[in-house]
């Protein structure tokens, strides 16, 4: 670990000196070097990068693909890893770059998957209430939907952001900027209980005292674990779609532009800068539409 933390530093020294990159990108950077470190923990007996080989980096991506990560998520860390790499050549850590070779996903703008309210209970049904890491699944996963939050804003969820009396949630989203979002019984009902009988009960680590979600450790949980917590999830149900963390902020998106909610109400709640974003659950809308009658139309049943 020691030898990945030496790289951080030099790394993260010479995207600020340098590179004069912004804090938030520094972050980003860091993020995608963080996913590296991971895997090598996971599967190379914490290999140091500098050790890591093309085919390697390759296995990398796929495992971050297998998780449920986006393929836009995908081509971030694909740029990160490349700059990293670019960065030991400059050093001469390394006389050539692994990563040159390794191409991104193609980026197809294509309707964001999401879960039916049926297949949403169907996940939450199957998680154990009855253990400390259930209750606060279950949590976790009803928060994900209720709010629409992104992972990032749900592991960094503090118990000073909560304002349930008055049903709503502070959220600091991308760019540190802040927004309100209301939050139903439901919610409010799993979060208290999280509260009142899980993590009462954990130790929790110095620095950690305001963080919402914890581990059994007293930490604040990290990205990576909620893929984690959602892959097991589907491998359970049975639910054949591949899903993330983000699967739960398009299904809250969805149901409510398929209730019929304001276009600009949803857009607040998400936190999107440009309603453009938005705008893709009405596409969805009418693809959900469309589907329905076309299965449902007498004129398109078969045998007509």
């Amino acid at each position: 670990m020691s030898n990945w933390n030496t790289y951080f530093v030099r790394f993260k020294q010479y995207l600020q000196l340098e590179k004069s990159l912004s804090k938030n990108s520094i972050e980003a950077y860091s993020d995608d070097l963080t996913k590296l470190m991971h895997y090598s923990e996971l599967f190379l007996n914490n290999q140091s990068p500098e050790k890591f080989t093309y085919k390697q980096l390759i296995k990398c991506i796929e495992w971050l693909s297998d998780l449920g990560i986006s393929a836009s998520s995908q081509a971030r860390v694909i740029s990160g890893i490349k700059a990293f790499y670019k960065f030991l050549v400059l050093e001469n850590d390394i006389a050539s770059s692994p990563a040159d070779l390794i191409e991104g996903p193609k980026l197809a703008r294509k309707l964001p998957i999401y879960l039916s309210v049926e297949e949403i209970d169907k996940m939450l049904s199957c998680i154990d209430k009855n253990t400390p890491e259930g209750e606060r699944n279950v949590s976790m996963l009803e928060t994900l939907y209720s709010c629409g939050l992104r992972v990032s804003e749900l592991v960094n969820l503090k118990i000073s952001d909560l304002h349930l009396k008055e049903d709503y949630i502070k959220i600091t989203g991308k760019g540190n900027k802040e927004r309100l979002v209301p939050i139903g019984l439901s919610g409010k009902k799993m979060i208290n209980q999280y509260l009142k009988h899980t993590r009462i009960h954990i130790p929790i680590k110095k620095g950690n005292e305001d963080y919402v979600y914890l581990n059994r450790r007293g930490t604040k949980l990290s990205r990576i674990m909620i893929f984690y917590i959602i892959k097991s999830l589907v491998e359970k149900t049975g639910i054949k779609k591949k899903l993330s963390p983000h699967t739960f902020r398009h299904s809250f998106a969805t149901h409510l532009v398929e209730g019929g909610a304001d276009l600009r109400a949803v857009q607040e709640m998400l936190g999107h800068e440009s309603i453009t974003t938005t705008e893709i659950y009405t596409h969805l809308d009418k693809h959900y539409l469309r589907e329905n009658i076309l299965s449902y139309h007498p004129r398109n049943k078969k045998g007509n």
